[in-house]
């Protein structure tokens, strides 16, 4: 039978984009890698994978390129500077899994239009952990029908998969959903707080309420996915985050009290973690 699965383009073989990409390879789809360092290629050892020397070589031969980078600027110049924009054929698919503003995914839909190219802006929730396990959570913007058609790729990594939009909705909905995780860590630490004062066995307390009605994803990983080792350095990504998503509401005027919560929160995360583990 003729397979008729696109083919794959892959920019960004970091902590998530790595095992995202082993993802896509072992689900059969057809692999095309670019990277700016060629030691970055390990990562996908043992895969099936077409390297290419230039972003538009590998542009050139894409149904879908899926675009894994750290910041708005990085997406910026691979799609234009670096000529992944202009090499694509009309109807091909940019996918940006990065992290960033909302006001960005259309900005870039609207540079692309130009080239008659799609894009959805697809952020990726879980870590690397969960890319290992293809149980990301994904949130996506843009076109609904192209949603559709991109919709079993993402799949191949994550579990959940949600359009919640147009350009733009993909990352706003992934900016809620992890201010309200740093927001629940501000209840633990108000609530432990309280606890300790009252004289409570802490670690005991935390046993309880992890099987308790008032459990949450900020509670079961205290202590195991988020250590006195890490704390420090999540709760500064945390703080990146929250940042992008007080840009992202600030059109909507008077106080912003998710903000200020998802913002403590981030700032109290080694202090809990420390205080619940000794």
């Amino acid at each position: 039978m003729l397979d008729l699965r696109p083919e794959i383009g892959w920019i960004g073989l970091g902590d998530q984009g790595a095992p995202m990409a082993r993802a896509v390879a072992e689900a059969g789809y057809p692999l095309h890698v670019w990277a700016r360092r060629e030691a970055s290629l390990t990562a996908l050892a043992g895969r099936p994978f077409t390297a290419h020397d230039t972003v538009a070589d590998l542009g050139a031969v894409c149904d879908i390129v899926a675009v894994c980078l750290g910041d708005d600027v990085d997406v910026h110049e691979v799609a234009t500077t670096g000529g992944l924009l202009a090499s694509l054929e009309p109807g091909a698919v940019l996918v940006n899994h990065g992290t960033g503003l909302p006001a960005f995914a259309a900005e870039l839909s609207e540079i692309a239009s130009a080239h008659r190219v799609e894009v959805l802006d697809a952020p990726v929730s879980g870590g690397h952990a969960a890319a290992d396990e293809r149980r990301l959570t994904v949130t996506v913007g843009g076109d609904a029908d192209v949603f559709h058609y991109v919709r079993p790729l993402l799949r191949s990594f994550a579990t959940t998969v949600a359009h919640l939009g147009g350009p733009g909705a993909g990352r706003l909905g992934r900016l809620l959903d992890h201010a309200l995780l740093m927001a629940n860590q501000q209840n633990l630490a108000e609530l432990f707080e309280v606890a300790g004062r009252l004289g409570v066995d802490l670690p005991a307390l935390l046993e309880v309420v992890r099987a308790g009605d008032g459990s949450s994803v900020a509670l079961q990983s205290l202590g195991r996915t988020v250590t006195t080792e890490n704390a420090e350095q999540l709760g500064r990504r945390q703080l990146v985050d929250v940042d992008l998503h007080r840009r992202a509401v600030a059109g909507l005027g008077g106080d912003d009290a998710l903000t200020e919560r998802a913002i403590a929160g981030a700032q109290a995360l080694p202090d809990l973690v420390r205080r619940l583990t000794g």
